[in-house]
Formats: structure tokens, sequence, C-alpha cells
């Protein structure tokens, strides 16, 4: 079977044509905070009482569950016409450590991009209103297959007040394009103002800035910890907002 003639790409599309918006969560670099901020958006999302679903697309190194505190021999996906995500904390959930069980998963090139395309093909996103994917750091096949076969997805860029990470950031939000809808800033300290990179991620997004939180690493593994520390509230007040215009536009 030849690339173009994969019926799973057929698929992707009909899974997807219900969900308003799809938030794509990517940074240049690891360590920046990427995988806790799409978590917290996810859980704030639904608090607010929106359908949301939180896809985990690390397929070598998904991490999503264990700050969700997620045992994938006890939480399982149903398998009815497709894979219906398990729901935490009201959120829709799929990650590839349903699959692997936590297990190492050494994949390259065009393994990764076959695994990638059997979740989008295979999930139900039934309910979902907002989709939340997170995807491993840099421009590796998860986000090229994003930019592929998801024509309509809204970019958050995230990246910490680090020179490198900034210029980094930069090349991704470059790459992207007008898909660029929000700039995430992490462990912002105020000494970065003058940057002039960060003035050109201003000229392409608005740019949010988050404070570092003490409290996080203690927090993990407990969405109820997680939602009441003050990271949760800024991101509350900054991303979240962002994306409640959005579906409301």
């Amino acid at each position: 079977m030849s690339y173009f003639a994969d019926p799973r790409l057929n698929a992707i599309p009909e899974r997807l044509k219900n969900v308003k918006l799809v938030a794509v969560f990517t940074s240049s670099k690891g360590g920046v905070g990427k995988t806790l901020i799409s978590t917290l958006t996810s859980l704030i999302l639904s608090r607010k009482g929106i359908g949301v679903g939180l896809l985990d697309l690390d397929v070598t190194n998904p991490t999503v569950h264990t700050l969700l505190g997620i045992d994938p021999y006890e939480v399982r996906p149903l398998e009815e016409r497709g894979v219906v995500p398990p729901k935490v904390f009201g959120v829709s959930f799929m990650s590839p450590v349903f699959f692997t069980m936590g297990k190492p998963s050494p994949l390259r090139g065009e393994s990764v991009s076959s695994a990638i395309r059997e979740m989008l093909s295979i999930t139900r996103w039934e309910g979902v209103d907002a989709l939340i994917i997170d995807t491993p750091p840099g421009m590796g096949d998860e986000l090229l297959e994003v930019l592929t076969y998801i024509r309509r997805f809204r970019a958050i860029v995230v990246t910490t007040p680090s020179v490198l990470a900034i210029e980094s950031a930069t090349r991704i939000a470059d790459v992207l394009g007008h898909r660029v809808e929000a700039v995430v800033l992490n462990m912002f300290s105020g000494r970065v103002a003058q940057l002039s990179r960060l003035d050109t991620l201003k000229s392409l997004a608005p740019v949010y800035t988050l404070s570092y939180d003490s409290e996080v690493e203690e927090s993990v593994g407990s969405p109820e910890k997680l939602m009441s520390i003050k990271l949760s509230r800024e991101v509350d007040e900054q991303i979240v907002n962002h994306i409640a215009r959005l579906m409301a536009v």
C-alpha cells in the first residue's frame, strides 16, 4: 500500500468533523512546561462546561498520563467502532501509553507517522468541542503530521525566557506561520523585555506570561492539586480565556 493510498487519511477529517477548535501546543525545546500548560488548559476548559479532548501525541515518550495520575493498566479506552477515550476529570483523554502500557517505544520515521495516523483515525471525539493536542518538542514527525492532516488547527507556542529557547521558538513559529494563535512565555521573570527575538514573536501573535510556580512538582499526579495552584489561575486568566474567545466566534 502506498503512502497516498492509506485509508486512514480519509478517516481523520471524519473523526474531527464535529470538533469546533483544535489547539496544538508545541515548543522548540523540552522542559519549557508545554505538557503541563496544555493539561491545565484542558482541565480548566472542562471545569467551565466545555466538551474537551486531550491528545498526547508523543508516541515515543508520552507523559500527560503521569500529570493526570493515570495508570494505563487501570484506565482504558473503550473499543467501539473505533476507540472511545476514557474521561479524566471530564476530559476525554487519549494517549499512546494505552497501547505501550508505559514501556519504551523506540520508533522513528515512518513508524512514528504510522502510529500518529492510527491514533488520529481511530479515536472518536464524541461530545468534544475543543481538542487540545500536546506534541513533543521540536519540528519532528508528530508536528509535521498535524500540519499535513489537520488543516484548521490553531497553534500555541510555549517557550521560556531563555535566549536559546526564544530563538528556537521563533523558528518554529516561522514554520507554523498564520496558524500561531498565541505564544506562552513560561516561568517569566521580566528580564527578557529587551530581547529583540521576543519582539519578533510579539509581532506574530499575543504573548502571554506565566510565572514560576514552586508547587507544580508536588502536584504532579493529582488533577485536584494542579487545579488549585497559582499557575492554574494564570493559565485560566490568559490561555483559557483566549481559547474561549476563539470558540465564541
